[in-house]
């Protein structure tokens, strides 16, 4: 019930190429004049009064949506940043409740898929595993929201959501893995001065790059001087080479193989395995054992052994040994989603490999889209566009934007040397930030049909982290669902979510599971 008184995902976004000829295209200078040009718009709020019934409980909330200015050094206004706050009311001192700020990723994606999907209030109801109808839509109660135990801001950085530059700001100003943990950094010291919420607890959620995100923003508040409780990284990547498939990088098809097991079975092309935990981590071994030992021989690997292991390969993908020994034992994930169901008509899903979608040619080698996005993305800005502008009030003649588009302008560069995404790495960000603050806990959420961020990266990249004592590991947690990189989509593990990570903020004890845990 509402009472008004009025977010990977890993989205990759293509930049258009547009001809200038004749004309040249314009310069930093001429962009810098046109937004100079347009005029700064103030800070705008709308403030909504509400209830939900989550278990026993009645929560009265107040939800805010706003937008904050952003501004440089010289204390000039660049941006203006859109976010929407649930502060739960009568609930004693607010500066004792805890206080969570959520984002997505991309880069360039907005936050309406934690938003409107997993912790807020209200949720977009979407098929599980298939494509969502057209509208309309059903925008329920979300018994799995946060608020009862947790004060929340979803925060949409510049360029997703309403948030834009404004005045002499530009994309660059925070298009960039620095660039866009400062202005973040600048954003949530501003919210808690303006709010009283210095004492509070606080926490950090983010999924996809937005875990990249949390580990630089992490390290840059502490280091700030705003220390954090807990960070909760959902299908993160903090090294991205672990997703690069190349000629001479062996290290992904290693990491990627317990994640095409797992989709293997799921949509039954080898036998369901008796217990899928015992099978993943005899996969997880064999990856890691003798398929990188083959891969590593490259072409010095012996002919009987390299159909040995193409045959073993096989059996765990469900590709033909004969698939496996053409592609030399390296299937990259375009070329496992196109051939996995090839045979039935089918894609298989990369953001969730649960889904599955039409292959319109039957010869190619390499999967085209995503049938994950395509199942959910209409829905999802369908109701956000809605809900903001309904339920919440917010007065905009703007559209929510799901994905900014930024991704081929982004700055991957870090501390003025030269960068591209395959390179990004921020693990030493977050061993930084646990050894800044000792106290600091971090859990990890991971899907096992997760083929943008598969899990077994993820405990390759916290089993390598360098610089932290036992005491400081033990403060990092990894949990599993029976999902993709959206776990949430998934009910089941949308309500398991919600109980893991309010256990993680209700319950200040460190963390006792060791990272690569099961």
């Amino acid at each position: 019930m509402r009472v008004g008184t009025i977010i990977l995902t890993a989205c990759v976004l293509a930049v258009p190429l547009t001809a200038q000829n004749p004309a040249p295209a314009a310069s930093e200078r001429d962009t810098a004049a046109k937004a100079a040009a347009a005029p700064i718009p103030k800070e705008a709020s709308s403030v909504t009064d509400h209830t939900i019934r989550i278990g026993s409980q009645l929560v009265a909330y107040r939800a805010t949506a706003a937008t904050m200015l952003l501004k440089n050094d010289k204390d000039e206004a660049i941006g203006s940043l859109y976010y929407t706050a649930y502060t739960r009311t009568g609930a004693g001192d607010p500066s004792q409740r805890p206080l969570a700020f959520i984002y997505n990723g991309g880069p360039g994606s907005a936050s309406a898929w934690l938003h409107m999907g997993a912790f807020g209030p209200r949720r977009i109801v979407t098929t599980d595993a298939g494509p969502t109808p057209p509208p309309p839509y059903q925008v329920v109660d979300n018994q799995s929201s946060l608020i009862d135990v947790t004060d929340m801001v979803f925060i949409d950085p510049i360029g997703t959501g309403f948030s834009k530059p404004v005045g002499k700001g530009t994309g660059k100003d925070f298009w960039g893995v620095d660039e866009d943990a400062k202005a973040l950094a600048q954003f949530i010291s501003q919210y808690v001065s303006r709010n009283g919420r210095w004492a509070s607890p606080k926490y950090l959620i983010g999924e996809s790059y937005g875990t990249t995100r949390s580990a630089v923003l992490g390290s840059r508040l502490e280091r700030d001087g705003i220390s954090l409780n807990g960070i909760v990284l959902i299908s993160s990547v903090l090294d991205f080479e672990t997703l690069l498939f190349s000629p001479g990088h062996d290290l992904s098809y290693e990491l990627y193989l317990p994640s095409y097991a797992a989709t293997a079975a799921y949509h039954k092309v080898i036998p369901a395995p008796a217990n899928m935990s015992a099978f993943l981590t005899e996969v997880r071994r064999y990856a890691m054992g003798d398929y990188a030992t083959a891969l590593a021989a490259g072409a010095t690997l012996p002919a009987d052994r390299k159909a040995a292991v193409a045959k073993q390969v096989a059996a765990y993908t469900g590709l033909s040994e004969d698939y496996v020994m053409r592609a030399s034992l390296r299937v990259n994930l375009r070329q496992f989603m196109a051939e996995l169901q090839r045979s039935r008509g089918l894609v298989t899903g990369r953001l969730d490999s649960r889904f599955s979608g039409p292959l319109p040619d039957l010869l190619t080698e390499n999967a085209p889209g995503d049938p994950q996005s395509n199942a959910v993305t209409g829905a999802f800005t369908a109701a956000a566009n809605a809900y903001l502008r309904g339920e919440l009030k917010f007065d905009t003649q703007d559209r929510y934007l799901m994905g900014g588009g930024n991704q081929g302008q982004w700055n991957w560069a870090r501390d003025g040397q030269r960068g591209w995404a395959a390179t990004t790495y921020v693990g030493s960000d977050l061993t930084q930030a646990l050894v800044t603050n000792p106290h600091l806990r971090i859990e990890v959420e991971n899907g096992y049909y997760d083929l943008a961020t598969p899990f077994f990266a993820t405990e390759y990249t916290v089993n390598h982290l360098e610089g932290l004592s036992p005491d400081l590991r033990d403060n990092i947690s990894l949990k599993y669902y029976d999902a993709g990189h959206m776990m949430y989509l998934y009910e089941p593990a949308l309500a398991e979510l919600k109980r893991n990570v309010a256990r993680f903020i209700t319950n200040p004890a460190p963390a006792t599971a060791r990272a690569g845990s099961n």
